[in-house]
């Protein structure tokens, strides 16, 4: 489906619920199922006015009948409502950032549970799996085939946490960049 195809099915539904007797009515199924005269008598509106409201909110899905003995029972749909509030809550996430897309459920979590929204490392895992994770997280900052400076180094890691040595230390003994001795130049060294 388009995305104006999907909009303009959202408008519909929201017309459909933004006419403040179909959102009585809505409401009242939501309680039990009832019959048109019985809707009719509650909301005090004719019969045809609720046959009218029954008719739009069944094309959205909203509402469905049965028959039992002379009389059709309207009952809600409520498969319809959740799964426009699921829609609704899936278009109101941001996308994922780039540097988000591709990863793991695993890593995702990971990330949820030890960064800020805007990408700060906030706290440490026990669990080498997990800080591999992190790690993985920062060395996008640093590009293929440059050799930086220590202090550049920590610059750029500064963004991530204030312990700069930690993390330039496990980069290095984790393989993720290697650094010439006494305090040389660094470069990335993963294949990305």
């Amino acid at each position: 489906m388009d995305n104006n195809q999907h909009v303009g099915d959202l408008v519909e539904f929201f017309k459909v619920l933004g006419e403040p007797n179909r959102l009585r009515i809505v409401g009242l199924l939501g309680q039990r199922a009832y019959t048109v005269e019985q809707l009719a008598v509650t909301l005090g509106v004719g019969a045809s006015t609720v046959s009218h409201h029954l008719a739009r909110l069944a094309r959205a899905g909203l509402v469905a009948a049965r028959s039992e003995s002379y009389y059709n029972l309207y009952s809600l749909q409520t498969n319809a409502l959740s799964g426009m509030a699921k829609e609704l809550l899936a278009q109101a996430q941001p996308a994922r950032p780039a540097h988000e897309q591709g990863l793991s459920d695993f890593d995702r979590k990971v990330l949820a549970t030890f960064t800020t929204s805007d990408g700060r490392i906030k706290a440490f895992p026990m669990q080498e799996r997990k800080f591999r994770v992190l790690l993985r997280h920062v060395l996008p900052s640093f590009s293929h085939g440059v050799r930086y400076t220590e202090k550049r180094v920590n610059e750029i890691l500064s963004k991530y946490n204030d312990d700069t040595a930690r993390l330039r230390r496990w980069l290095v003994d984790f393989g993720y960049m290697a650094r010439e001795g006494g305090g040389g130049k660094y470069w990335r060294v993963d294949e990305g």
